[in-house]
Order: C-alpha cells, then sequence, then structure tokens
C-alpha cells in the first residue's frame, strides 16, 4: 500500500536514508514524504505500529524484482526421477537401472524406484522386497533411503536422496 491507501492513524517511519523516524500519525508521515517528494510505503503492515518508508515506489519495484529475480537465479528444484521395475528383472537390466539412479542422484534430484506387479507377481510380493533392498545397498555410497519400501496397490515403492 501506498501513500493514500494506508488506513491506520499511526505509523513507525524509515527515511529515505534508512533512518529511524519514529512512531508518528500518518498525516505527519504523509507530509514528510511530500516535502521529500516521494511515497509513503507501508513494507510491514503486520507489525504494531505497521512500518511505513520513505521511497520512490517506482525504484523500491525495481529494486524487489531484481532481488526476487536474483533469488530466482540461485534456487535448484528438485525433481522426482522415477524407476520402474518389474519383480522378474535380470542382473545386467538391474545394474543398468541402477546406474541411470546414479546419474539422477549426482544431479541433485530424488529417485523413486517403483516394483510394479501384474497378474500372479501380486501374489509374490514379499518375496520381491529383496531387490528394492538390493538398489538400496547398491547405491549405499551415494544415496540415502528417504522412504522405506512400502506397498501402494499394485506397486511398491522406495525414495533415495542424495546422501549429504
Amino acid at each position: 500500500m501506498i501513500n493514500g491507501q494506508i488506513r491506520e492513524k499511526e505509523v513507525r517511519v524509515i527515511g529515505a536514508d534508512n533512518e529511524q523516524l519514529g512512531v508518528m500519525p500518518i498525516e505527519q508521515a504523509m507530509h514528510l514524504a511530500g516535502e521529500e517528494e516521494l511515497d509513503l510505503v507501508m513494507i510491514a503492515p503486520t507489525a504494531k505500529p505497521p512500518v511505513c518508508r520513505i521511497v520512490d515506489y517506482g525504484k523500491f519495484c525495481y529494486e524487489q524484482k531484481r532481488k526476487e529475480k536474483e533469488a530466482k537465479k540461485k534456487q535448484h528444484i528438485v525433481e522426482i526421477k522415477e524407476i520402474r521395475l518389474s519383480p522378474n528383472i535380470d542382473t545386467n537390466d538391474l545394474n543398468t537401472k541402477i546406474n541411470a539412479a546414479k546419474k539422477f542422484l549426482a544431479k541433485g534430484d530424488r529417485v523413486k524406484m517403483t516394483l510394479r506387479f501384474r497378474g500372479r507377481e501380486m501374489a509374490h510380493m514379499a518375496n520381491s522386497k529383496h531387490i528394492l533392498d538390493d538398489i538400496a545397498e547398491a547405491l549405499a555410497d551415494v544415496a540415502v533411503v528417504e522412504k522405506a519400501p512400502k506397498v501402494e496397490g499394485r506397486a511398491m515403492t522406495m525414495f533415495l536422496v542424495e546422501k549429504k
């Protein structure tokens, strides 16, 4: 909120040079901002009393956008990569899946290992848990099990994250 949009009776004012001007009535704060030909901008509406700053509003908006853009540039979005397996997977195929998981973990992504069951495989779910345990053991040097193997419908899932 800027200038006339502010409906508080008293506000804490910060000057154009970032010095504290203290708590004052809104009319006096508006007058100070008018003298300097700047705007009165509310920066902390939840504080008691609300905090307002005397600043050029256009420049203030530009600085805010630039800070947000800079923060966005530095953040890394963690994706969840899913690797699907079947209970009757061969050793070489399993090694290929493990290598793919290592690549995903090296990039900083989380890996969801899904062991899917079809038809009669559903009757032997407990016997296939060792496949996910073997994967966790093979990736123990680079990954940590974030969520232990758990049966969800027709699939058994496990989440892995990069070791810190």
